[in-house]
């Protein structure tokens, strides 16, 4: 298991634990565990990502990767298989993802890193090797 994997089960495991609440540098933050299928393998994926939730229970979550040159797998599997499966708060239900892009797009990612600006410190990471995708996560 690598050193992310360890990482995100140890937060999985402490967001579970505690009904969608978590520490380290998630502190504070609205987490979601998202649950994808695995573009390639097909397999379940979970990944604990920081959301953008809004008053109608759509969520979004942004394709940081930390400010790597390319987008994380998470992202791709949603892409390739856009029926997810979302935990936040005490909850679980399924979503259906979709890309977020042009301005609306643009808007949602300054209103995050307005928020957390960690988000804008990964959008300088990827040096204008790509922009960072932002997903819409819809309740169905």
């Amino acid at each position: 298991m690598s050193s992310i994997n360890d990482f995100n089960q140890t937060v999985i495991e402490e967001f579970r634990a505690n009904k969608g609440v978590v520490g380290g540098g998630f502190a504070g933050a609205p987490v979601v565990l998202l649950h994808t299928t695995g573009a390639k393998s097909g397999s379940a994926r979970v990944n604990p990502l920081v959301a953008l939730p809004r008053d109608d229970g759509t969520l979004y979550v942004f394709a940081s990767a930390n400010g790597a040159p390319k987008d994380p797998d998470w992202y791709l599997n949603l892409v390739a298989h856009p029926h997810v499966e979302v935990e936040f708060g005490g909850e679980t239900f399924g979503a259906t993802a979709s890309p977020v892009t042009g301005d609306e797009r643009d808007r949602l990612y300054a209103e995050q890193a307005a928020v957390m600006p960690g988000f804008a410190d990964y959008e300088t990471k990827t040096a204008g090797l790509r922009v960072i995708p932002v997903a819409r996560l819809t309740r169905d």
